[in-house]
């Protein structure tokens, strides 16, 4: 692929002196820049944000709010406490030192930890039928 115009060259294309005649013909002006200048044009494509790359942060951030769910879920089995001890005070209790202690706004992080009275139970019945399993 040519970093100047984005064409998608052949396999053919990539022979040096097949690249210098796309040079030549299609990027004139660019002919006297030196490496250095093609490879800062490389490092940027290399960095540029791809779909793959969103949907990669997107779901380990998802997979992070699950994971904390089940610890916290296995916490309040353990305690033996109502299960909407999850949302009445473990998320408020987050929530207020994310906001005291790390000066943070925590309402993105709390939105991906569920721990409503059913995922609570829900993962507590998950987290049993696997003990069971063994």
């Amino acid at each position: 692929m040519c970093l100047l115009c984005n064409k998608v060259l052949g396999n053919d294309a990539m022979k040096p002196s097949k690249l210098q005649d796309h040079l030549r013909r299609c990027h004139p002006d660019k002919t006297e820049k030196d490496l250095k200048y093609f490879q800062t044009l490389k490092d940027k494509f290399q960095k540029r944000p791809t779909l793959d790359r969103m949907f990669a942060s997107t779901s380990q951030r998802n997979d992070d709010g699950l994971r904390a769910s089940y610890n916290i879920s296995l916490l309040i089995a353990k305690s033996g406490k109502p299960h909407t001890i999850g949302e009445k005070l473990i998320l408020p209790a987050v929530e207020e030192v994310l906001k005291t202690v790390l000066h943070k706004s925590a309402s993105d992080i709390i939105k991906r930890i569920p721990l409503s009275n059913n995922a609570v139970e829900r993962r507590i019945d998950e987290m049993c039928s696997d003990i069971e399993s063994f």
